[in-house]
């Protein structure tokens, strides 16, 4: 997978937590500025959460190519 082709991915399973958090608190419907600052944070802890998981998949699958190097650095940096 190249990385355009993991960041692609990786932004589709952060959108994915943060409509099943939406879903999960019943927002859907509501609109965007409605929501509160511990909204906004849930929402960011989401998708940094599946950001981190993401990559320390792809670093212990394939330590030795140039985006997992870089991955490693970003994450222990």
């Amino acid at each position: 997978m190249t990385d355009d082709e993991w960041q692609a991915h990786v932004t589709r399973e952060a959108a994915k937590a943060i409509g099943e958090w939406f879903e999960g608190r019943g927002g859907l419907h509501q609109p965007i500025r409605c929501l509160t600052l511990p909204d906004l944070e849930a929402m960011a802890q989401n998708a940094i959460s599946i950001f981190i998981v993401k990559a320390s998949q792809r670093i212990a699958r394939h330590p030795e190519e140039p985006g997992s190097r870089k991955l490693s650095m970003l994450l222990l940096g």
